[in-house]
């Protein structure tokens, strides 16, 4: 029974949890039930992404009021790839969070940290599984406002200014996407995104639909980071606390850039989008933002603020894959969004260690944590070799798979864009290794050990998925193609 009202309940479950945390006050108690909703939201994603591979899309009509009059959550390979994602990531870095937060996060505040971490966990899953235009608004609001939070409960005052210029740019990009629901509801009628698809086509060009399109694409690019509307995202990664930091990296830029495919080519169609210059915009933003945020990275100091750069630059990978509008793009955009959300949390995790080890995420600080620090420094380097994309780990899958297609498409300045990206990541990716691995400790580290087990857990579970992904790849690729040629009409 309860199976078949499993796309409602992985919103609701962690929804319900999270005014229980505030019931509760209690920080172990409060972690133990954000932890429960995650896996319940583990366990319930799996079982969504079985059943979308065997039976195909399913429906689940909220309240039993008929599509399009009623609120729909649509469920198929795509969605249901995105929501294991997300709470697998949640999950994992939630292992990590126990005792990073009793670290960062004042006591007396530990089970709103986790309230915020649910409503935004709450809202990630409800944006990937709505069909519903403005249900996306609603669950992008949700999730926006949460992070905004968790944000600025880091310990450094830039927390705040960090969480400040997240929410200014945040609520431009979130209005943007509400007039851009707001002007298609105007000329179809209708917010079911299926009923939206049969009824954009029926209205030939359309000045409000073009108008719309150009609204809800901006919208969701500041949301997204894409370049240059990424200017939020070095800062709120660099100063939120450990555990935000693994959580948003691996997640947030994640379901944003599925609402890009899913308006793209479920709302209004690889046809639509073909048709005028959006290819060549989103290829000039992602060639752009690959190469830019990359040299940015190496110009940091802080090895936060270095990942939240490399974080850019990985998205414009993302979004050159869908800028080629092949089967192929979607399917390596599909892929390497899975890798990056494997690498990055790993990477982030790994330093989350090193800073409550040692209270600084700067390179400078990472000195000789390498033999301080075996463990975490091992993670770490697997982690750093799956960003630059080297064989048998997973980053080399994705990168792999979006140069095919890139070339396939003829596109021989985006595959050069692509490993000149890479051989960037090997330079800044060097400044973390050399720094842990070839200078002596600082006299202040010289008792740092290894972090605590759960922290180091959490690194080698996705140090060790980056490995395993790398190896044996057919579950993602599987569900790429599926999903990019349902996505593209094939």
């Amino acid at each position: 029974m309860i199976t078949a009202h499993l796309p409602a309940l992985q919103v609701v479950v962690p929804l319900v949890a999270a005014p229980v945390c505030v019931l509760l006050r209690w920080s172990r108690v409060s972690w133990l039930v954000a932890m429960a909703a995650s896996l319940f939201a583990v366990a319930g994603a799996w079982s969504l992404l079985g059943r979308a591979l065997a039976e195909g899309p399913t429906s689940y009509l909220l309240g039993s009021w008929a599509a399009p009059w009623g609120i729909e959550y649509r469920v198929d390979e795509t969605n249901a790839w995105v929501m294991l994602v997300v709470s697998v990531i949640s999950a994992l870095a939630l292992l990590f969070a126990r005792r990073s937060v009793e670290r960062e996060v004042e006591t007396d505040r530990i089970h709103l940290f986790y309230t915020a971490w649910l409503l935004c966990l709450a809202g990630l899953l409800g944006m990937a599984v709505t069909a519903d235009a403005f249900n996306v608004f609603v669950f992008l609001e949700i999730s926006s406002l949460s992070s905004y939070v968790l944000v600025s409960l880091g310990t450094r005052r830039e927390a705040l200014v960090a969480a400040f210029r997240y929410l200014v740019l945040g609520t431009v990009g979130a209005t943007f996407f509400l007039i851009g629901v707001g002007l298609l509801y105007q000329v179809t009628g209708t917010l079911n995104m299926a009923d939206l698809a049969a009824r954009i086509p029926e209205l030939g060009p359309h000045r409000t639909v073009t108008t719309a399109f150009g609204f809800l694409a901006v919208g969701i690019a500041v949301k997204s980071a894409v370049y240059p509307l990424h200017t939020w995202l070095p800062n709120a990664y660099a100063f939120a606390p450990s555990a935000v930091s693994v959580f948003l990296a691996g997640t947030a830029t994640k379901v944003s850039l599925y609402l890009l495919l899913r308006f793209l080519f479920t709302v209004f169609g690889p046809e639509f989008v073909a048709g005028g210059p959006v290819p060549h915009l989103l290829a000039i933003t992602g060639i752009a933002g690959l190469v830019a945020a990359s040299v940015a990275a190496v110009r940091q100091e802080d090895a936060k603020r270095l990942l939240g750069f490399s974080s850019v630059a990985q998205i414009g990978y993302l979004v050159l894959g869908v800028s080629l509008l092949s089967t192929a793009g979607v399917a390596a955009a599909l892929i390497h969004l899975f890798n990056h959300a494997l690498m990055k949390a790993a990477l982030f995790v790994c330093l989350g260690c090193i800073a409550y080890r040692v209270g600084s995420a700067r390179i400078e600080d990472l000195a000789g944590i390498g033999r301080r620090m075996p463990w975490t420094a091992s993670a770490l380097v697997v982690g750093g070799l799956s960003l630059i994309g080297v064989p048998l780990t997973a980053g080399f899958i994705g990168k792999w798979y979006l140069v095919v297609a890139a070339l396939e498409a003829g596109w021989w300045p985006a595959a050069a864009a692509m490993l000149l990206a890479s051989l960037l990541a090997v330079v800044y990716v060097w400044k973390m290794v050399e720094s842990a691995y070839f200078r002596a400790p600082s006299a202040a580290a010289a008792d740092v050990r290894e972090a605590p087990f759960s922290m180091v857990a959490a690194a080698w579970g996705l140090a060790g998925a980056n490995i395993w992904f790398g190896i044996d790849a057919s579950l993602p690729i599987e569900v790429a193609n599926r999903a990019a040629a349902a996505l593209l009409g094939g």
